[in-house]
């Protein structure tokens, strides 16, 4: 969306335009003085050849020691909290903003004949800085690798930790996450660092000449050069300032736009087309899992810290883990993958215990809400990643990586990049390179939340089917009731981090024990205390059930909104739990619409009726209405 474009004030504006003056002004100047007919000449000179070769030298030296040193050095700041962290981040900018000549000064006082280390060097290893080319690479280095560690460090700040996650998950050491992802992701924060870090380097001139000199052919870089000239031949220095003008500008032209790393509109397009209806809506070809996957590895995981458990299953088990914000669902995951300090998990796989294991070595594949496909591979690279991770050759990481995608309905898509693919292919992509990585534990983040409706039936189709053939145990995060039934065999209801519930799908639908789950499954949830006949509920009234409780539990009594009759009069006979309200919102769920009515008397309710009823009813916000409840109607269930 474009933003509106109004008139700046004037007293924005008229700041801004003399900003700009004064930053162009100078740039004229040396566009205005220079001797054009002279141009060619003064860049040809012998001095100015031999000045630009050594800078081009020095400059080029100077950047591969800022990426050797600096890109550590970045990722150190932006992925690891470590004591004087601040101090070094401090260091890092202080080139930044300290005076050139003092740097140089700074540096013979460290590298120097006299300096901190300068003795030792030359004592050792014969080397002397000062008056050396090599002093001259250390002088530019000093002044540009910040350019290099700050954009760097940028780059790795905005890049989310959990494509490195997944990676680990799926096997990969710590070094070839970094080389294999995190690198390629942050290349373009890498390449304008970079550019930017020659660019500085091949301009530097104060710490340069205060460290290295201004020796001919060994430390006279270009300024040094324009430094010189400026005394015996302004116009060559012109000439020679317009020249380093031109590079400078032209990086900084260069970096404009480049490397945002935004996809171009073309393949967005291709990923929205992929999007209409029936493009990710087919059949699954017949699938079959093969032998080599189908090993049996049964959990056993201790969980303690934030989460507070322990989780049983055998092999071919799929649990859902619901539970409202904050309840440990996530946590629970990144304990089993070893990667969160909130909790830990004694775990044991079969007969393995991977407690002690780092993450890429556990046989915990994760796929987290969105997939986390890396954006720099194919989706066939993807999907072999794992087994590429695991030391799989790969011309048969490659060929089993394409039977996953095929088994899961996407092998046409093998060439192209996760942003060329619908949100239900991605899901698919990341499905196919979790299970292609034969893990022992899978563990999905709510791996259908994004999709819509049609979508979500297909891939949950999809994922059941092949569920159905894991051989380990698969923890599966759900906000979504249809998920949970469909897809689990036992549903895990946490809540602060304990588990609340831990029972087969049909049992916690029956017989919810949390108000959030219950509500979860479109129910009418209301906490109390037990009483004699019913229940007292916490927000106050009375409730009368067929089966009560002792009185005196706390109880949670679950009404199906189906249940809850609403009538315009004060209804007469049977029902015992009769209520006034008023209609507060009307909402559609399928062929059906469900009447939120509040009342006075008791807590809010939900009721579900045909719109027919409704029609009839001439049910509009704000109506004055009665509901009622049949006691056989309502179930309590003890907390």
């Amino acid at each position: 969306m474009n933003r509106p474009r109004g008139r700046a004030p004037i007293v924005l504006a008229l700041p801004a335009l003399l900003a700009v003056a004064f930053l162009l002004l100078p740039l004229a100047g040396i566009l205005a003085r220079t001797s054009w007919g002279e141009l060619g000449g003064h860049l040809t000179s012998e001095g100015t050849t031999q000045a630009l070769t050594l800078s081009l030298i020095v400059s080029g030296w100077a950047l591969a020691l800022s990426l050797v040193l600096g890109v550590p050095l970045a990722w150190l700041l932006a992925r690891v909290d470590f004591p004087g962290k601040v101090f070094v981040r401090s260091l890092v900018l202080l080139p930044m903003v300290l005076p050139p000549t003092v740097g140089g000064v700074a540096l013979l006082l460290g590298f120097g004949r006299r300096g901190l280390l300068g003795p030792w060097l030359e004592d050792w290893f014969g080397i002397t800085l000062p008056f050396h080319t090599s002093g001259a690479v250390l002088a530019a280095t000093f002044v540009a690798m910040p350019f290099l560690v700050i954009s760097l460090e940028g780059a790795l700040g905005g890049l989310r930790p959990r494509y490195e996650e997944t990676a680990a998950s799926l096997g990969a050491s710590p070094v070839r996450v970094f080389f294999t992802v995190t690198l390629p992701m942050v290349a373009p924060g890498l390449a304008a660092g970079a550019a930017l870090t020659w660019a500085r380097a091949l301009g530097e001139f104060g710490a340069t000449i205060t460290f290295a000199g201004n020796l001919p052919g060994t430390t006279q870089t270009l300024p040094l050069q324009v430094y010189l000239l400026l005394q015996d031949s302004p116009e060559a220095a012109t000439s020679v300032s317009l020249l380093l003008l031109v590079i400078a500008m032209a990086v900084l032209l260069a970096l404009r736009g480049r490397w945002t790393g935004t996809p171009p509109e073309r393949t967005r397009r291709e990923a929205a087309a992929d999007d209409e209806p029936g493009t990710d809506v087919r059949a699954d070809p017949a699938v079959s899992v093969p032998k080599d996957v189908r090993e049996s590895w049964p959990l056993h995981a201790e969980v303690t810290g934030f989460n507070e458990l322990v989780l049983d299953a055998e092999a071919g088990t799929t649990i859902a883990v619901v539970g409202p914000n904050g309840a440990g669902k996530t946590t629970l995951l990144r304990a089993l993958l070893g990667l969160t300090p909130r909790a830990h998990a004694r775990l044991l796989l079969g007969d393995t215990d991977v407690t002690a294991l780092p993450a890429h070595r556990r046989g915990v594949a994760w796929v987290p809400q969105d997939g986390a496909l890396f954006p720099h591979l194919s989706t066939l690279a993807n999907t072999a990643y794992g087994l590429r991770a695991r030391g799989v050759p790969r011309a048969e990481a490659r060929r089993t990586a394409q039977e996953w995608l095929d088994r899961l309905g996407v092998g046409q898509l093998a060439s192209r990049r996760p942003a060329q693919v619908s949100g239900g292919q991605a899901q698919r992509v990341a499905l196919a390179r979790a299970l292609a990585a034969r893990p022992r534990l899978l563990l999905l983040d709510e791996p259908l939340a994004a999709l819509d409706q049609t979508t979500r039936s297909q891939v949950r189709h999809t994922l059941r089917r092949h569920l159905d053939g894991f051989g380990g145990v698969c923890l599966i995060v759900t906000h979504d009731p249809v998920e949970a039934v469909a897809l689990a065999d036992r549903v895990l209801v946490l809540e602060d981090g304990r588990t609340l519930q831990d029972a087969p799908p049909a049992d916690v639908t029956r017989h919810p024990r949390s108000p959030w789950v219950a509500r979860m499954l479109g129910r009418n949830a209301w906490p109390g205390t037990a009483t004699a006949d019913g229940l007292e509920p916490s927000g106050g009234g009375r409730l009368v059930a067929a089966d009560p409780l002792p009185a005196g539990v706390p109880a949670l009594a679950v009404i199906a909104p189906e249940a809850v009759s609403v009538h315009r009069e004060k209804p007469a006979g049977s029902p015992r739990n009769v209520w006034p309200g008023t209609v507060r919102e009307i909402t559609t769920g399928g062929s059906r619409l469900r009447v939120l009515v509040g009342s006075d008397q008791v807590p809010d309710l939900v009721a579900e009726i045909t719109p027919q009823a409704a029609a009839e009813l001439s049910l509009a916000d704000g109506a004055r209405v009665w509901t009622s409840v049949k006691a056989t109607e309502v179930t309590l269930v003890a907390l």
